[in-house]
């Protein structure tokens, strides 16, 4: 145990390092939509290297069915009410990666999607929320920390000091917000349907936000220390501009907030070991980068040119990745500059659209591949020059990390985590591992890709900024080391 942990144990009169319970939606590899799964999954490796014994309870989804259910072991069984309703319950039990996994088994409401959308999600995850609490006594594993994750889990804090009647004993409550855009606004009368929630609660003091029972609002309230995924964006949602609404209870709760930013999994993204690229390299040898390019170019119908920048993105295609600005600027740079790009992913309909339409206008130098493929990501990020991530707002973001451990430099807006993460070229200096701008305008998205054209055209500024990006570690061991120290104070 390091030295500092054990002096933070005494300080609270304890020797022992804090159990951990993660509770949420999804967790990698097991079910993934996004990021929220890659750190839910990551997380207990990195802990348990520190001692600590992390654990995860994440629903059956019937993706996991599907491929682990020769591995599981079933626990046990119980119903669960919900208002009226009287649903069956199943806990089953996996371990994978060395993480220990309870997963919580209900084929009426984790049978198809991950997320059903509108009020169904709302029945979804509180079903999942009031299980958690049920399964606890029963579990065999007594954790000191529930660590909760978006809105989805948010109301496990209060039922468990309401409606369970401060069931938790010595338990505490750690809520992470992943993205507070994703709050959980439901009516008064559903929520009194299905949780059975004393109407006194129904406040702006407790749940109430803009007219609706506010899951994530509620979390904020009750949960006994609140957390966000970069110390940039935990600054940032005490404002308006990014608040959505939770501004109020977020700056008034500003003592128990902080922000940890996260990490990837260094295994998973290795250039050096990636069995997904056609070509491994480290920083010693950028060399073979380029048969990446090449072989990226060739995979979707770019011309082969190793001489031009290929710009890149994996992303959804949403207003809050920056869309807009790219809508805007597209043209002009692809017009008056030797340059490509290339997409990968999915989004709204217009922007889905619109590269299709810029596919048709830049025949072998714009590739818009509207769809997901893993292994194609990992080729766009070895294959491209520069990785464009105009966010208006990014709590944290995986991708940037991903690109510069790759040697793809990052083009970020200073918000969030790509503020933390993203240290600018300075061409006096010659630090950097990428590039930025500071308000999310079409024009200052263009200045710095040009600067990054313009740091193209020297070979050996791109060798010394690809260096420098693919040394910074965003390994997941320094975010763990964070999060056991907060465990620690919440004892």
């Amino acid at each position: 145990m390091k030295k500092e942990f054990k002096e933070l144990l005494q300080s609270k009169g304890r020797t022992e390092l804090p159990k951990v319970l993660l509770a949420s939606a999804e967790c990698a590899p097991l079910s993934k939509t996004g990021g929220l799964a890659d750190v839910v999954g990551t997380l207990p490796k990195s802990l348990a290297k520190l001692g600590i014994d992390a654990r995860v309870i994440t629903p059956y989804h019937r993706c996991i069915k599907e491929k682990y259910s020769d591995r599981t072991e079933h626990l046990f069984e119980f119903y669960v009410n919900l208002g009226w309703r009287r649903q069956y319950c199943g806990i089953e039990y996996l371990e994978l990666n060395g993480v220990k996994i309870y997963l919580v088994d209900n084929e009426f409401y984790f049978g198809d999607r991950i997320y059903k959308g509108g009020y169904e999600e709302g029945e979804q995850y509180a079903f999942f929320s009031k299980a958690v609490l049920d399964a606890l006594p029963n579990l065999g594993f007594c954790p000191d920390i529930l660590h909760c994750n978006d809105w989805h889990t948010a109301m496990i804090p209060m039922l468990a000091k309401t409606v369970y009647g401060g069931m938790q004993g010595s338990l505490r409550f750690l809520l992470t917000i992943h993205n507070i855009a994703y709050q959980g606004k439901f009516g008064f009368d559903y929520v009194q349907d299905l949780l059975g929630i004393d109407s006194k609660y129904y406040t702006p003091e407790f749940m109430e936000l803009q007219g609706c029972a506010n899951f994530l609002k509620a979390g904020c309230v009750f949960a006994d220390r609140i957390n966000t995924v970069s110390p940039n964006y935990a600054e940032e949602i005490k404002t308006a501009y990014f608040g959505e609404g939770l501004e109020g209870i977020l700056s008034a709760r500003s003592a128990e907030l902080s922000g940890i930013i996260n990490g990837i999994d260094l295994a998973v993204y290795n250039p050096h070991s990636d069995p997904l690229i056609p070509a491994r390299y480290d920083k010693g040898h950028l060399q073979r980068k380029e048969l990446c390019k090449l072989a990226l170019q060739e995979r979707i119908g770019l011309e082969k040119r190793p001489d031009a920048p290929l710009f890149v993105m994996v992303t959804r295609m949403t207003e809050q990745k920056g869309f807009d600005l790219i809508e805007r600027m597209l043209d002009e740079l692809m017009l008056y500059n030797d340059m490509q790009f290339m997409l990968l992913g999915t989004g709204d309909r217009r922007y889905e659209d619109f590269m299709r339409l810029a596919e048709k206008r830049y025949p072998g130098r714009l590739c818009a591949y509207i769809g997901y493929s893993e292994e194609l990501s990992h080729l766009v990020y070895a294959g491209g020059d520069f990785y464009l991530m105009p966010s208006r707002f990014e709590p944290c973001g995986l991708s940037q990390m991903i690109a510069m451990r790759y040697g793809t430099l990052p083009i970020v807006r200073e918000t969030g985590g790509l503020r933390d993460s993203v240290k600018p070229y300075n061409r006096y200096t010659g630090e950097g591992t990428g590039f930025s701008f500071a308000n999310f305008n079409a024009h200052e998205m263009k200045d710095a890709v040009l600067l990054a054209l313009d740091c193209y055209r020297s070979p050996e500024v791109m060798r010394s900024l690809r260096r420098q990006a693919m040394e910074a570690d965003f390994g997941f061991d320094g975010s763990a080391c964070e999060y056991a120290r907060l465990y620690i104070w919440m004892l």
